[in-house]
């Protein structure tokens, strides 16, 4: 497989730092080390080892990977099963997203005591879609912080058009 002209790691090695410093304070350890080993991937920083072939005596380095589970290079294939897995258990129906954005004020509360705040979000998103008559599958998005909206807490829920057409007609 060919190599893309443009890899996650490249922004990272051009805009990392800089990123990182602007976000000081706001970016988590766990999310400073995803960086890094994204950074680090397939690098000599990882160490590697000499690929040779016994036929025409080509050799080549090949790197050692970070085996970060976020990492794209890592898990590009395995995050391809998993969507064509995924895919397969849709329905044919169009489905709909829904986005529940909790008040900026919660957002710093959200942030320290993330279990309680987002199982309490999903409990009531669950409430919201039994009061409607709705069977939904609700999964779990990893917020992102978005510029000028500081600490923002979204969840989002995934219906299918065959839950919202049965809700409907109750």
């Amino acid at each position: 497989m060919r190599r893309p002209q443009l890899e996650v790691a490249d922004i990272f090695h051009r805009h990392g730092a800089s990123w990182r410093q602007a976000n000081a304070g706001r970016v988590s350890l766990g999310q400073l080390k995803v960086m890094s080993a994204i950074e680090q991937c397939r690098s000599a920083a990882l160490g590697g080892h000499v690929e040779r072939c016994e036929d025409c005596g080509h050799s080549r380095i090949a790197y050692n990977s970070c085996r970060n589970r976020h990492c794209p290079k890592c898990q590009g294939a395995a995050a391809r099963d998993w969507l064509a897995a995924r895919q397969a258990d849709l329905l044919p129906v169009g489905y709909f997203h829904l986005v529940f954005t909790l008040p900026a004020k919660i957002g710093p509360i959200a942030y320290q005591n993330k279990a309680v705040v987002y199982d309490a979000c999903y409990a009531h998103m669950g409430l919201i879609c039994e009061a409607r008559e709705v069977v939904a599958r609700l999964r779990t998005i990893t917020p992102v912080p978005i510029p000028d909206f500081p600490q923002s807490v979204h969840r989002e829920l995934y219906l299918s058009g065959l839950h919202l057409a049965a809700g409907e007609q109750t």
